[in-house]
Parts: C-alpha cells; sequence; structure tokens
C-alpha cells in the first residue's frame, strides 16, 4: 500500500467519508499521524486513509468508543511490530535450526533431532504427511489461506494453537474449516510446556477430532514414551478450554504481581473455572473435557506457572508495568490479550456471566487500571456459589 503523502485533510475526509472535524481529533490522539509540508498542511497517505476506515468501521459497525478504538489499534500495532521482529529472527533462526540443531532463543540448552528442518516454503511444510499448525491464533487465518493451495484432500492438520479470533469470535477449527476446508482437523491441547516437552519430560493431553478413528490414529502417531495423547471426541470442548485458560492466567499473574496472597489465588483460579465451565456448557462442551486435561488441567499449569507467557504478563501487570512495555521485551505471543475481548463479547451475547474474564479485558484494552478491576471483583454482591 501506497505510504507516500498526497491527500489534503478535505480529501481524506471525503474519501473516508468522516467530518473533517473528527479526523482532527483522531490526530490529536495520535490515532492517525499524517505528515506535513513544509508550509505547515497536513498531507494523507493511502495508508493512513486505510487506518481511517479501519476506525470509521470500529465505531460505526461495532459501536466502540474512543477507548475502545485505541486499544483495538494499539492491539493490532504491536502485533505488526511483533511480526517486524519475528520476520527479522526467522532467517536466523532457520539458519542455526538446520545448521547447528538447536534454537537457542525459544528451546535454550537443548538439542534439536537432526532430522528436524526448518523451511520458509510453505510448499515444502504441506508435502509432509502430518501437519501440526502451532501459528498465533490471530494469525491463522491468514497463514491457513496461504497454506490452502498446497494442501491435499483430507490431508491431517493438528491445530496446536490456543485462542479466539479476535475478528470473528471463532474457535480456531472453525476458521480452519472455513480457509481449509480440504484437511481433516484435529485439536491437540493440554498442560505442556514446550521446553518441558523438548526436554522428553512427561506430560499428557488431549487430542480432539471428530473422528475415533483418526484421533486413535494421530494419539498413536503423536505419543511416545513420555509424552500421551488421549483420545477424545469432544473438538469444541478441547479448544474452549485452551483458549480462555490463557485469559484466567493473567488474572492469575496479577495477583501474584499484586501480592494478594494464596488464598486470592486459589479463589481465583477456582471462580474462573467456574466461568470457563459455564461458557463451555453453553457452546456445548462435555463436562469431562472441562474437567479433563485440556480445561482443568491446562487452568492449573497456565495458572500456577511463571513459565507461562500469560501469567507472566499478569504478574509483570499487577507489579505496576504498562501492558505496551511487556509487549514490547517479547518476541512470542501473549494469546491471552487478543482472546479476552473475543471471549467477553461472546458471552455477552449469550448472556454469560463472567466478571473475571470481563475484568481481564478491562485492564488489558484500558478500560480499567488493575486495582480498579480487583474493587469492582471485591464489590460484587454476594450470591449462592455455582
Amino acid at each position: 500500500m501506497d505510504a507516500h503523502p498526497r491527500y489534503s485533510i478535505s480529501v481524506a475526509a471525503e474519501l473516508v467519508g468522516m467530518h473533517q472535524q473528527t479526523l482532527r481529533m483522531y490526530e490529536s490522539k495520535g490515532l492517525v499521524r499524517p505528515q506535513r509540508t513544509p508550509g505547515g498542511t497536513r498531507r494523507y497517505s493511502e495508508v493512513d486513509l486505510e487506518r481511517l476506515r479501519v476506525i470509521q468501521r470500529l465505531t460505526t459497525e461495532l459501536g466502540l468508543n474512543l477507548a475502545g478504538v485505541e486499544h483495538v489499534l494499539r492491539l493490532e500495532d504491536e502485533l505488526r511490530r511483533m511480526r517486524e521482529r519475528m520476520e527479522r529472527l526467522e532467517a536466523q533462526l532457520r539458519l542455526e535450526i538446520n545448521e547447528t540443531h538447536r534454537n537457542a532463543l525459544y528451546l535454550p540448552g537443548v538439542a534439536l533431532d537432526p532430522a528436524i528442518k526448518a523451511t520458509a516454503k510453505l510448499s515444502e511444510i504441506a508435502a509432509r504427511d502430518l501437519l501440526v499448525m502451532v501459528t498465533p491464533a490471530q494469525e491463522l487465518r491468514a497463514i491457513g489461506g496461504e497454506l490452502r493451495p498446497h494442501m491435499r484432500q483430507d490431508q491431517p492438520l493438528v491445530i496446536g494453537a490456543k485462542g479466539i479470533e479476535q475478528a470473528s469470535g471463532q474457535l480456531l477449527s472453525q476458521v480452519v474449516a472455513e480457509v481449509l476446508p480440504q484437511v481433516s482437523t484435529a485439536v491437540l491441547s493440554g498442560p505442556s510446556f514446550a521446553a518441558e516437552i523438548a526436554r522428553g519430560l512427561p506430560a499428557a493431553l488431549t487430542l480432539a477430532t471428530a473422528s475415533e478413528a483418526q484421533g486413535r490414529a494421530l494419539s498413536h502417531a503423536l505419543s511416545h514414551a513420555s509424552f500421551r495423547c488421549y483420545w477424545s471426541d469432544d473438538v469444541a470442548g478441547a479448544e474452549i478450554g485452551g483458549a480462555l485458560k490463557n485469559v484466567y492466567a493473567i488474572a492469575a499473574g496479577i495477583v501474584m504481581g499484586k501480592k494478594l496472597g494464596a488464598s486470592a489465588h486459589a479463589a481465583l483460579v477456582t471462580r474462573g473455572f467456574a466461568e470457563m465451565m459455564r461458557f463451555g456448557a453453553a457452546l456445548g462442551a462435555r463436562r469431562e473435557t472441562m474437567t479433563g486435561l485440556s480445561g482443568l488441567g491446562d487452568l492449573v499449569l497456565t495458572c500456577g506457572s511463571p513459565q507461562s507467557r500469560n501469567m507472566s504478563l499478569g504478574v509483570a501487570l499487577g507489579e505496576g508495568q504498562s501492558l505496551g512495555d511487556v509487549l514490547k521485551s517479547r518476541v512470542s505471543v501473549t494469546e491471552g490479550i487478543y482472546t479476552a475481548s473475543a471471549l467477553v463479547e461472546r458471552a455477552a451475547a449469550r448472556g454469560i456471566d463472567m466478571p473475571i474474564a470481563q475484568a481481564v479485558h478491562a485492564v488489558v484494552s484500558g478500560l480499567a487500571t488493575v486495582d480498579e478491576a480487583i474493587e469492582a471483583l471485591l464489590a460484587r454482591p454476594l450470591r449462592p456459589e455455582g
């Protein structure tokens, strides 16, 4: 898209269907930054116009206020910066993996199997018998679309990403069904830290797919002595647990960062699990799935260790750091930030009470401070447990 500034403020306002006064207000808030000529005249580029169109959609179609618009654009900017950082790292990582069989950035001290090959060519990836898709949840649709021409009919694809797509509110298997309709989809979810798995430490996960035959085959293909996959046909249940636990891990981290104590942590995790159960039931998840590895199991792990990216982010927020400062220092995605808004919106549409998820959303969106969110939760009316 052309970044050359060429449009005056009057032309820019007309092209995007916005009053000049409104455009100036967005400019004063730093949401759009036109360049100025030596004479002081504003000039807007195609990139500026596209950003203004996004703002227009957020306000008119979604009804977001200025704070909500700022939050969405801030997250988009952080994602863009993260993509740029990752692009700079990719070539270096591919070289390191292929030549030294190491990945010092993400798996320090781990020797990789020499058979592992890193590539940026999607055609080479799609040529494998089985794909495990572990892209960031918010990038899955775009990458899936790029993979589509290379994938075969009924080719097995296992979703290892965890989250809810922010733009659509869809679970990731629903996204894959739209962009890769030819594949045979499964979901791998459960309590597991990559660093521990890479070191051969024991772990057990849920492998969910609609087909029993495929579930059994994939479970055997992916399992080994210290890595056990238990098959389930409750795909939605496995996805819901894996996505929602990231939101509650942020809350658990805030409790730790604020030094609110072990009792508050236990209460937070228990009430968070109650919210997960309500949401899962509303979307058709089975109780045994929500209380199993991909639900309660993953929640316990992610809310109990700062190894979790989401919990460590919550700790930083509880200690008083800003969200922007925390994200700038990271080279990996913290999925709970993006899942929180999609979760709250979907829960509200179904009338599901999820106060902890709403509190996390308020904090990461800038709608409330950490202290305000805690005070609001503690001020809720007393009610029967359930």
